[in-house]
């Protein structure tokens, strides 16, 4: 399969999110939408506001769990979801923005709360087609 998407993949009573895309930022992108995926559906999330969010990492898999769970931070901190995320790598640092809106609890019907990223299931890499995956397990 080609092309930039996101997925979920089960796992227990958590939710696996996976971003695959043709660089390892579309593949960052990818997993953070696939994460507000698991609270509502990205549509109906306005990308009104934006967000910086900077961070950086040892290693790949570690720069994607920082990055998930600083998105998981500014969504309590502000109560905002987000549904469009531009994200820059230079090695291992991490410069993106996020745009959202305040949570509406009509409007987005939040599934659930995310607690945080998790090192399960984590793999950032390239698959067999050459494209980038990005994922992990998220707390719910």
């Amino acid at each position: 399969m080609g092309g930039t998407y996101w997925a979920h993949f089960p796992h227990q009573a958590d939710m696996g999110v996976r971003g695959v895309g043709p660089t390892r930022a579309a593949a960052f992108e990818q997993a953070a939408l696939a994460m507000t995926a698991v609270v509502t559906d990205p549509a109906q999330v306005e990308p009104a506001t934006p967000v910086n969010i900077r961070c950086e990492a040892p290693d790949d898999e570690l720069l994607l769990v920082d990055w998930l769970n600083a998105l998981i931070l500014e969504m309590a901190l502000r109560h905002m979801l987000f549904s469009r995320f531009e994200v820059a790598l230079d090695g291992q640092r991490l410069n993106a923005t996020a745009w959202g809106e305040p949570v509406d609890p009509g409007k987005h019907q939040p599934a659930v709360e995310i607690k945080g990223a998790t090192y399960t299931g984590l793999k950032v890499g390239t698959n067999t087609s050459g494209q980038w995956v990005a994922q992990c397990v998220v707390d719910v």
